[in-house]
């Protein structure tokens, strides 16, 4: 099956369930400062899982992009990639757990035509000492979804211990199969939601030679190993709990949240444990091939290194389109750092051309039905590689010089080849074996694991998931995001769009068009223009309405296949006194007077054409 037939059948057949169909969010989040990227499917709907409502309404399926910087080191492997497609659906307080668990099992066995016999599932074992009893209700569930199929589903605990015992459904702890933002502990703040989640696994068979010989030939064999033999291709969170002061209790409105890989779907679904055999990456392993000569899967090397080129430019690719161009700070970072580490591993099979860009457009037209903007921004996409390949060329070429000039190599400077000038320690090492120096690999192992911790820290931000912050005070920020805009272009002319902002509970950032540095004068203005508006004391609303509606209102936003069939709208003012209309979903004040003093402490370049505006309340 291709993954965009598999991508059309499950929105379908979600929406054959009452569900609306969202367009993906980019992959840079907007007003999340907690993390860097748009890592789960689930994160652009925090607001609306934590009780914001929703303008399409209770029941909603997409295919979010997502992208995990934490999984950089991972890729070469046979399913571990940075970029992929999550399909998610929701019920906010709509449908709960036997609906959930139904139509999962007959869109993967009907929908997909998966064989029932290969499918495994997991379920939460319960916490005792918390009050959370074993997720029995699910299992239930789930064997009269198996009986009609014909398969008799039995429920096992401890395989982790004790292996598969026979099992069909298996218990695990809150390590594997629970979901909330701050774990399942007495610590966890009041108010918090959370819940039991159960996982869907494809038996690939019981190959021996998967797991007899692999470094997990002493270990049992159950879904949740890594011998190779299970994968997760789906996740269904049931959301019932919510922390109070007398501990967990059931939640009045319960949520749905299911994320599922497309790419690992669509392998279950060809019954290939490789990720990169599926259809969206042919052509570019044929174009590899072309380039290098090289076969894949031939040899376990140069394998790894086609999936390392496959994973690494489709991500770039994918990355550039929504913004996050080369650079070495933020996002930017990111995709300079995928780009070069391609690069290094292309030289590994034969590839010393540019080829990025060749590569790049092989995926825009493998997307172009699904991402329509990637063909729009086609131009620009392979500008940007082109630029940072030759920027890679000479900074190698400044690395062999100052490598040229050691006598010795620590675990430091072996990491700073690394970092600063894209050396593999491969080859630090082939190099300093000319020389006659060792390499202290200790040290370097050292100083790549605390490079790495803070790429995880960067991408699974300050929560589980990346998840925004709801707070009293960011939802001031939030509100005062909109009047900033609004003061912009009062004072600076309609040129003025926002082109991105960060929020915190302890300030904002706003980067907005603008080519021109700002004067004190410009500066005073804009605060005295907010500060009136919070004097003023103006209501904050919202109507949730269709697009069309929304352009007819002059509401602010990027229209285009960001937004659904109907949006929120939140308005600052009433009648003939209206300063800001925005297309947002929220959380914001009812009443501009509880903002406080608003404050510009930096105005400054963000990068050609966009200024950036730090700003507090006091």
């Amino acid at each position: 099956m291709q993954s965009s037939e598999l991508r059309q059948k499950y929105l379908d057949f979600f929406k054959k369930n009452g569900h609306k169909i969202i367009p993906s969010a980019s992959l840079i989040p907007e007003n999340d400062p907690t993390t860097l990227f748009t890592s789960a499917g689930m994160q652009p709907m925090i607001p609306y899982l934590l009780g914001e409502s929703h303008p399409l309404g209770h029941k909603i399926v997409d295919s979010q992009k997502c992208f995990r910087t934490q999984d950089i080191e991972e890729v070469g492997d046979s399913r571990h990639t940075t970029f992929f497609e999550m399909l998610g659906n929701w019920s906010l307080g709509d449908y709960f757990k036997k609906e959930q668990i139904s139509w999962m099992f007959e869109f993967l066995t009907t929908g997909i035509k998966l064989n029932p016999e290969n499918i495994y599932v997991t379920v939460f074992r319960g916490k005792e000492e918390v009050g959370i009893p074993k997720d029995e209700e699910a299992v239930e569930i789930w064997k009269e979804q198996f009986k009609k199929s014909g398969i008799k589903a039995e429920a096992v605990d401890f395989s982790e211990k004790n292996g598969m015992q026979g099992g069909r459904i298996f218990y695990y702890d809150e390590t594997k199969n629970w979901w909330s933002r701050a774990g399942i502990t007495q610590n966890m703040p009041v108010g918090e939601p959370g819940g039991p989640d159960s996982e869907m696994f494809w038996d690939f068979g019981a190959n021996l030679e998967i797991h007899e010989n692999s470094e997990f030939k002493s270990t049992p064999c159950h879904v949740n190993c890594d011998c190779g033999r299970f994968m997760e291709i789906g996740n269904n969170v049931f959301m019932e709990y919510i922390k109070t002061e007398k501990g967990f209790e059931k939640l009045k409105n319960k949520n749905i949240d299911f994320g599922g890989g497309l790419e690992r779907m669509t392998a279950a679904s060809l019954n290939t444990p490789d990720i990169f055999a599926i259809d969206v990456f042919a052509s570019v392993r044929k174009k590899i091939e072309e380039l290098s000569g090289k076969i894949y899967g031939n040899d376990p090397k140069e394998t790894k290194a086609f999936r390392v080129i496959m994973d690494h430019l489709r991500a770039a690719t994918f990355l550039i389109a929504d913004g996050a161009v080369p650079s070495n700070k933020d996002q930017g970072y990111f995709t300079r750092r995928l780009i070069r580490r391609a690069v290094r591993y292309a030289n590994n099979v034969g590839i010393d051309s540019v080829f990025c860009s060749a590569i790049a457009e092989e995926f825009i037209d493998i997307y172009a039905d699904s991402y329509p903007y990637l063909k729009e921004k086609q131009k620009e996409i392979n500008q940007e590689f082109l630029k940072e390949e030759e920027k890679f060329k000479e900074t190698m070429e400044k690395g062999l010089k100052e490598f040229a000039k050691l006598d010795k190599i620590s675990g430091k400077d072996a990491f700073d080849l690394y970092q600063t000038y894209g050396f593999p320690i491969e080859v630090t090492e082939e190099l300093a074996k000319e020389k006659g120096i060792e390499v202290d690999l200790e040290e370097f192992k050292k100083e790549l694991e605390k490079h790495q911790e803070l790429s995880r820290t960067a991408s699974a931000g300050m929560f589980k998931g990346g998840l925004a912050d709801n707070s009293e005070q960011t939802t001031k920020y939030h509100t005062a995001n909109h009047l900033l805009l609004a003061g912009l272009r009062k004072v600076l002319g309609d040129h003025v769009f926002q082109k991105g902002s960060n929020i915190t509970a302890e300030r904002l950032r706003f980067d907005f068009s603008h080519n021109e540095k700002l004067t004190s004068a410009q500066i005073n203005s804009v605060e005295n223009f907010i500060n009136d508006i919070i004097k003023e004391d103006l209501p904050v609303s919202f109507e949730e309405m269709t697009i069309e509606k929304a352009r007819e209102l002059n509401a602010m936003g990027v229209f285009g296949s960001k937004y659904g069939e109907r949006v929120k709208v939140y308005t600052i003012g009433e009648g003939n006194n209206v300063v800001s209309r925005e297309i947002c979903g929220g959380p914001h004040v009812e009443h501009t007077g509880v903002l406080g003093i608003f404050k510009i402490q930096k105005e400054e370049a963000s990068s050609s054409g966009v200024r950036r505006i730090k700003a507090i309340l006091k």
